[in-house]
């Protein structure tokens, strides 16, 4: 069975013709298989920041959001450990402006503290279909390219054998005074990962970059879904 609330945001990307979800989007549907995402509100106006800013409280992180803006950081649409109002409302004017028209909003985002990054994700193979990839994340992705790759649908086993499988899997366990990665959790959420792929043939790639550990528990801190 399909996740409604993450079929209808999907349906709705497809039916205005956008080869992405937007990071807002793109976690909705993460969230709706139970898969942990920043608490964040998307704020369009100074109303919705107010709102936002209230809800989510500080230090908070600040992005440009909108489908057709895949590097935010290339583009200066990103202000991190956002600490008073005033800090907020500034940096909510820059990325607006910053954003030069593209359909979206600001995603006011709690700041997620921890030293340890990783990555989760999706690709759709031609001959395997959809397969999850799991390894370190952040900046290293592409300098260490330290990743494993398992086919949909995972079992326990094979999340368990990909942890073990990338050569820096040692960031999991307990290490200068941080605790051990909550491995239940990493595990549920690369199976989660290879539902959505299996439950939507449209999805035809996830990238999840990074997923932060804070403490044990892994958290996804940005997230990127590419469509058919």
């Amino acid at each position: 069975m399909k996740n409604e609330k993450a079929a209808k945001i999907i349906d709705k990307a497809l039916k205005q013709g956008r080869k992405t979800l937007s990071e807002y989007e793109a976690k909705q549907v993460l969230a709706a298989y139970g898969i942990p995402v920043t608490k964040e509100v998307l704020a369009k106006d100074k109303t919705a920041l107010e709102k936002g800013l209230k809800k989510i409280g500080f230090p908070l992180v600040m992005k440009g959001c909108s489908a057709d803006i895949a590097h935010k950081t290339e583009k200066g649409l990103i202000h991190v450990d956002v600490r008073t109002a005033t800090e907020a409302k500034k940096a909510f004017r820059e990325i607006l402006a910053g954003m030069e028209g593209f359909e979206g909003g600001v995603l006011l985002q709690e700041m997620v503290k921890g030293r340890r990054e990783l990555v989760m994700g999706l690709t759709r193979d031609p001959q395997f279909g959809p397969c999850v990839m799991f390894g370190l994340g952040g900046i290293f992705t592409e300098i260490l390219r330290d990743v494993a790759f398992r086919r949909a649908p995972l079992e326990v086993r094979d999340a368990k054998e990909m942890m073990q499988e990338i050569k820096g899997r040692k960031i999991l366990d307990a290490v200068r005074g941080m605790e051990a990665a909550d491995q239940k959790m990493l595990i549920d959420m690369l199976i989660s990962v290879g539902r959505v792929g299996l439950d939507f043939d449209d999805i035809m790639e996830i990238d999840l970059n990074p997923v932060i550990l804070s403490g044990s528990k892994p958290v996804v801190v940005d997230a990127l879904m590419v469509l058919k």
